[in-house]
């Protein structure tokens, strides 16, 4: 009985150890195909390409010139000629105040005009004496002074050419300092949009330098302008400087207070480009990378990128002109692993 479990025992453990044999022949040959098989990916071409070096920036669209119509002494709103959304001219007339005070100091002035005009012929005949003559033309430099300055302030007309933007006050209201403007009036041909620029490029940006902007309201179109002003002095909180950009606006399509995209071009320069499907991100990093066929194996090249131009990147370093790119098919692709591309 002892001899027949011993037996029974033995072949067990042979059929066991069978098993387990041929188990890992099969794992064995399992992984050596799993180590020949070839990935099946989709290649590009890096290609050189005349890239325009640009600066995309934003800011918002304002008024080339703009002021804020109001005397300068309290008085009484006699009529406003214009309402908001009127074009005006530089020197129309747009508010006449009160004049009451304007007519007393212009009788005042015509009296001391006749009386400098007497008082000089009595001179020259040694009727008075220089110093009455001295005395009553400084009374008539004062209230010539301030007829002007009336006059300035009676009638108010516009410094520019430009359109009404806001209206305050209606006629018959009264005046007074600090209630704000009667009326605002802006210049809106051209238009103007400042950016802040990176110091970096401080040395290429100079005046009548072209810039584009595309605007969300107007999707298809693109508008051309050029650099108006570069500010001499750099913001040291924020590392930038300010540039004011200037646009046409003759058929008033821009409008003061749009968003506006800016594209600043500097140069243009000969680059590799890649299609945009080949460029990969290191998960956890900013590290980008493409995957090259050498050899008939994927080499992994860290690369740098510059601008994406439609379905392409711009590469400033990492990549060579004429290298085959990997497009698709990079899903768990590893550095040396064969690969077999298809068209």
């Amino acid at each position: 009985m002892n001899t027949n479990f011993f037996n029974r025992t033995i072949r067990g453990l042979s059929i066991l150890l069978l098993g387990i044999l041929v188990a890992c022949g099969s794992s064995s040959e399992e992984n050596g195909k799993s180590e020949d098989q070839s990935f099946v990916v989709e290649t590009g071409v890096s290609k050189m390409r005349n890239v325009d070096q640009m600066l995309n920036m934003t800011g918002n669209v304002r008024p080339f010139e703009q002021n804020q119509i109001s005397p300068a002494l309290q008085q009484r709103i006699k009529q406003i000629y214009v309402e908001v959304g009127d074009e005006v001219r530089k020197g129309q007339l747009l508010v006449q105040m009160d004049s009451s005070q304007l007519r007393q100091t212009r009788v005042q002035l015509e009296n001391l005009k006749k009386e400098y005009a007497r008082l000089d012929t009595l001179y020259k005949t040694g009727g008075v004496s220089q110093q009455q003559l001295d005395q009553i033309k400084t009374e008539l430099d004062v209230t010539r002074s301030s007829y002007e300055n009336l006059q300035e302030n009676t009638q108010l007309e516009s410094p520019i050419n430009g359109v009404i933007t806001a209206r305050n006050f209606e006629d018959g209201d009264m005046f007074t300092a600090g209630a704000g403007a009667i009326l605002t009036v802006m210049q809106i041909n051209p238009v103007q949009v400042d950016i802040n620029v990176p110091e970096s490029f401080f040395p290429l940006v100079h005046k009548n330098m072209p810039v584009k902007m595309q605007l969300d309201v107007y999707p298809d179109t693109t508008f051309a302008g050029e650099v108006y002003l570069k500010h001499p002095t750099v913001d040291p909180a924020t590392r930038t400087f300010t540039v004011e950009t200037k646009f046409s606006n003759s058929d008033k399509l821009i409008r003061p207070g749009m968003f506006g995209r800016i594209n600043l071009v500097f140069k243009t320069l000969e680059r590799v480009t890649v299609p945009d499907l080949a460029i990969q991100r290191q998960q956890g990093t900013n590290e980008k990378f493409v995957f090259v066929v050498e050899d008939g194996k994927a080499v992994r090249k860290v690369v740098k990128t510059g601008r994406r131009i439609r379905d392409f990147y711009e590469i400033t370093s990492g990549l060579s002109a004429g290298e085959e790119v990997i497009t698709a098919g990079q899903e768990g692709l590893l550095e040396g692993t064969p690969v077999e591309v298809t068209e």
